[in-house]
Order: structure tokens, then sequence, then C-alpha cells
């Protein structure tokens, strides 16, 4: 399911199941979907960033996130235009656009234009939690300062 032409990790089908739970593998490898309101993040407040639990790149910031009532995190941009891809999603009889993760290649959701929420873009990306892992502020800012131009960069001694 994943364009390895377009990726930068580049792991056989055997290292991911060995790396991730097989829903996460699911979720991520297969795109498959976790059921709505089960994920971790559709309710989390939390200021810090969302990184790819497959390879850990950065994805999506707190400041974002927004409560769009659908079941699933969602975010109304990336942290950074690159750092997710965009697919024509035909599956399921409809036309959707897929979002993946740009280094990895990983399915992480859907977005979506023009449904009216009160966002600076207008769109929805729509985000499986299986596929994030969060990084509370506190524990980013230990060791990384934020810097909108680059994202997230290591302090220099």
């Amino acid at each position: 399911m994943v364009d390895e032409d377009v990726t930068v990790i580049r792991m056989s089908d055997d290292e991911w199941k060995a790396q991730l739970s097989p829903e996460e593998y699911h979720v991520l490898r297969e795109a498959g979907t976790e059921a709505p309101w089960t994920g971790e993040y559709v309710s989390t407040k939390t200021v810090g960033v969302y990184n790819c639990r497959a390879c850990g790149a950065e994805l999506f910031r707190s400041d974002t996130k927004f409560d769009s009532h659908c079941g699933w995190p969602s975010f109304y941009q990336p942290s950074e235009s690159d750092t997710v891809t965009l697919l024509q999603d035909d599956s399921l009889g409809m036309v959707r656009t897929e979002v993946r993760c740009a280094n990895c290649g990983s399915h992480l959701g859907h977005v979506f234009e023009g449904e009216g929420y009160p966002t600076p873009t207008d769109q929805r990306y729509c985000i499986n939690s299986v596929s994030l892992r969060h990084q509370p502020k506190h524990e980013a800012s230990s060791s990384m300062t934020p810097d909108r131009s680059s994202g997230w960069a290591c302090r220099q001694p």
C-alpha cells in the first residue's frame, strides 16, 4: 500500500512488523483506520508536537489541533508543508485525499476541505491516533526548542 519511491526510510514488511504492533502496522502500513472515538489523542489538549509513530518525524503541532467532533484527532495544517504527502484515494467508492508521512510513507489519515470549520485553512487533517506519538512541550523543551522555520531544533551548548 505504501509507495516506496517517494519515501526516505525504506524497510521491509518484516522489519515494520517487528517494530510496530499489529494495529499500528495495519493502520500505518496497510492504510487501515482505527475505530472512531477510540484513539488516545482524540481529546488531548496538551501542548507539544505529534510525531509519526513509525519513524518519529514531526508531523503536526498542538496549536493546529482543533475539536472537529469526528472521532479522530483533527489538525488544520501540518507542521511544515513538506512533512506530509497527499495522494488521491479512490477506495470505498469515493474520492478522498490520503495523508502520508513524507519521511517513511506511512498512512496517517485523510484531509478534507470546505467543511466550514472556523480554521485558517478550512482544512481538516483527520488523523488516526495510532499513527501518531505525542511529545508534550515540557519533554521536547528539555533538549529542543521550537523554531517555526526548521521545526524543533536541538539546543546548542
